[in-house]
């Protein structure tokens, strides 16, 4: 066990003050300093310091700042392509917010987790993601894996339109559909991902909206009313 520790090389992203020091504490109760574990403000610092070292691990606390929320997303959609066999942690800052990535983010991640959980919870939650080992590249989705879209085609591309400000109406007109089978799509879409307001329903079309769209052939099924 403490073999493996001292080969972990662990990056952390995170921009608040008050947690990179809960998380310093967290992690320095298993991790010591020969462990590598390494705390950056942004993307751009981290990406500069993968071009000339390895890590073993990336640890990303999600701002609550939209666009440097979808910032962070998008550079973990890359790393998934890139560097694959590196085990990706995304520290979410509510339970809702976990599952909605878990839920629509179209790439690989080890672990989703809620940041607000507690942080003996948290805790034992990181340890366990840390000590897992990653796939080889050249397997099927790990079995840890955690991703996936719920919704339907139509559902989805729904949500696209409503992340651009498109009111349901508009929506109606532009895939030619009548009112209430979009009204009925999107509350299908709120149930499929346990969310009760718009606002809730925003968060998820704006995190879908900058992801590739789904292929067309899953529309096959949809009918159209």
């Amino acid at each position: 066990m403490e073999k493996r520790n001292e080969a972990q090389r662990i990056a952390v992203i995170e921009q608040c003050v008050m947690t990179e020091t809960a998380l310093r504490f967290i992690l320095n109760d298993r991790y010591n300093e020969n462990s590598g574990i390494h705390f950056f403000k942004d993307v751009q610092s981290l990406t500069q310091t993968m071009n000339i070292r390895h890590v073993t691990a990336i640890i990303f606390s999600l701002s609550g700042h939209r666009q440097l929320r979808l910032e962070s997303l998008l550079f973990f959609q890359e790393a998934a392509y890139t560097h694959p066999n590196i085990l990706r942690i995304i520290l979410a800052n509510s339970g809702e917010e976990r599952d909605l990535i878990t839920q629509l983010v179209p790439f690989q991640l080890h672990g989703v987790l809620n940041k607000a959980c507690g942080r003996e919870t948290l805790q034992e939650q990181l340890f366990r993601l840390l000590e897992q080992q990653i796939a080889p590249r050249n397997e099927p989705a790990s079995r840890k894996a955690l991703y996936g879209h719920r919704l339907s085609y139509m559902e989805q591309t729904i949500l696209r339109y409503i992340a651009c400000g498109h009111s349901l109406s508009e929506i109606a007109v532009q895939l030619d559909r009548n009112i209430k089978t979009i009204h009925a799509h999107k509350y299908n879409a709120m149930a499929r991902l346990g969310i009760s307001s718009d606002l809730g329903l925003l968060s998820a079309a704006d995190i879908l909206i900058h992801f590739p769209p789904p292929c067309c052939q899953d529309a096959a099924g949809e009918g159209i009313a």
